[in-house]
């Protein structure tokens, strides 16, 4: 929160003095310019409050977005095993605020550098930039989120939120990611279907 407000407080004075300039050099054109940019971003990162009915072992969607992929996949790297997969992809219209799909800590969090396709493109999963977060649940159960840039480089390392309690809703990462994944247990029962249309908050 105090991140997206000083983000906001910046744009705002960046477009301020651009605005002062302009107006002493009568570029109009440099104006709008400048004043579509910072609207833009400011947009961009919009956080409306979300509300759920808070219910045990039930996880809730990280994004708004659409569900483009559920799938059991076996998985071999920072985390093995078979996992059941959902994938959602946002794009530049939907709120770019990522949420904590269940209650826990933070206990891994692993940046990769990788390259910028599509994020809706089946190789972005495994070659694009991404950040791997792992929330182990008051159970001890671990899931993984995952979120993966897509066609513009975004270089933002979360390692500060690393043993940070989380509550469902309450983790807000704003950034310029384009897809968000979760990997589960392989026993979990999914509510999402495929191409389905989701809010963050919304029930897996």
């Amino acid at each position: 929160m105090i991140v997206l407000l000083l983000t906001k407080v910046i744009l705002l004075s960046f477009f301020l003095w651009s605005l002062l300039f302009c107006c002493l050099f009568c570029i109009s054109w440099l104006i709008i310019l400048f004043a579509f940019i910072t609207f833009f971003i400011i947009w961009f990162f919009r956080n409306p409050e979300r509300y759920f009915q808070e219910e045990e072992k039930v996880l809730i969607s990280p994004a708004d977005g659409k569900v483009i992929k559920i799938e059991d996949v076996e998985v071999n790297g920072t985390v093995s095993g078979r996992f059941k997969k959902i994938s959602i992809f946002m794009n530049v219209f939907n709120v770019h605020v990522n949420r904590a799909v269940y209650s826990g800590k933070i206990e891994t969090i692993n940046y990769l550098e990788g390259k910028f396709f599509s994020a809706n493109l089946d190789k972005a999963s495994l070659d694009n930039e991404r950040n791997e977060i792992m929330i182990r649940s008051e159970d001890g159960h671990s899931i993984w989120m995952v979120q993966i840039a897509g066609l513009l480089p975004v270089g933002l390392f979360a390692g500060s939120m690393l043993g940070r309690p989380l509550k469902r809703r309450t983790f807000r990462l704003n950034s310029f990611w384009f897809a968000s994944g979760c990997l589960f247990t392989e026993d979990s029962q999914i509510s999402v279907k495929l191409r389905d249309n989701v809010k963050a908050v919304r029930q897996f």
